[in-house]
C-alpha cells in the first residue's frame, strides 16, 4: 500500500486531533484518529499505525506527573486489564465484533447521557470495587477496537478525583492498557508490516505535538470542566461505537 503526501498528511492531523484529546483528558485518542484514519486505511491497519502513536503518548503522559496518580486505583485496575487483553486477542482473531460493539456504544451513551444531566454531587462515588469490571472492560475494547479508555474514565471520574489526580492515574491505566495492546498486536501480525512503521515516523511526532497543545490547555480548564469534557467524549465515544456496529453488522 503506497499512500500520497497528501494522505500521510491527513493520518499526521488524525494523529495531532487524538493526541490533544489525549492530553487533555488521558484517554480518547482513537476514539478521534481511527475514524478519521479509517477513511485513508482500513482500520486493522490503522488499529496497528495508533497504537504506536497512543505508547508514544501514554508514555509522555503516564511519566509527567506520577506521583499525582492514585495508586491504589491502578492496583485493582492492572490484574483485570490484563484479564481483558486475553479476552480482547481472542475475540478479535475468532469472533464478530458487530454485537459487542453495539451494546459497548448503547451503555457508553447511557452513561455519559446520565452524568451530564445529572447534578455534581461530591458525596456520590462508586466503590472501588468497580475498579475490577472497569479494567476487565478496558482491556478488551482496548485490543477490539483501539479504544480502552471509556471504562477507565467512567470508573474514576465518579471517584472524586481532583483533575491532576485524574488526569495522571488515567495516563498510567493507559500506559498500561496500550503496552498490552501493542504485545496483543505483535503476536497477531498486525504489527509485522513494515508500511506501518514507515508512516508512524509522521504520525508519531504529530501525536507528541498534539500533546505539547493539550498541555498548554490543560492549565487553563477547571475540573468541572474537565469532566464534562469527559462526559462529552464519552457521548461521541457511545454514538461512534454504535455507527462502527451498523457498519460491521
Amino acid at each position: 500500500m503506497s499512500l500520497s503526501p497528501a494522505e500521510i498528511a491527513a493520518l499526521a492531523a488524525a494523529g495531532f486531533a487524538g493526541s490533544v484529546v489525549f492530553g487533555l483528558t488521558g484517554f480518547g485518542a482513537a476514539l478521534v484518529s481511527i475514524p478519521l484514519a479509517s477513511h485513508i486505511v482500513s482500520v486493522p491497519f490503522a488499529l496497528a499505525l495508533f497504537v504506536l502513536m497512543d505508547l508514544a503518548n501514554a508514555f509522555r503522559i503516564g511519566f509527567e506527573n506520577p506521583r499525582n496518580a492514585v495508586r491504589p486505583e491502578l492496583t485493582r485496575m492492572a490484574p483485570t486489564i490484563l484479564a481483558g487483553t486475553v479476552v480482547g486477542v481472542t475475540l478479535l482473531v475468532n469472533l464478530p465484533r458487530a454485537a459487542a460493539t453495539l451494546a459497548l456504544g448503547v451503555f457508553v451513551f447511557a452513561f455519559a447521557l446520565y452524568s451530564l444531566v445529572s447534578r455534581p454531587d461530591a458525596s456520590r462515588r462508586l466503590g472501588g470495587a468497580w475498579a475490577w469490571p472497569a479494567g476487565f472492560a478496558g482491556g478488551i475494547t482496548s485490543t477490539l477496537f483501539g479504544a480502552g479508555g471509556s471504562p477507565y474514565a467512567m470508573y474514576l471520574s465518579h471517584r472524586g478525583l481532583s483533575k491532576e489526580q485524574f488526569r495522571a492515574t488515567m495516563g498510567l491505566a493507559t500506559l498500561t492498557s496500550i503496552s498490552l495492546r501493542f504485545v496483543a498486536f505483535l503476536i497477531t501480525g498486525l504489527l509485522l508490516d513494515p508500511e506501518v512503521w514507515l508512516y508512524a515516523l509522521a504520525v508519531v511526532p504529530a501525536g507528541l505535538a498534539g500533546l505539547w497543545v493539550a498541555g498548554h490547555l490543560f492549565r487553563r480548564i477547571s475540573r468541572e470542566a474537565l469532566m464534562r469534557a469527559v462526559a462529552l467524549l464519552l457521548l461521541v465515544s457511545g454514538v461512534s461505537l454504535v455507527v462502527r456496529a451498523v457498519a460491521l453488522s
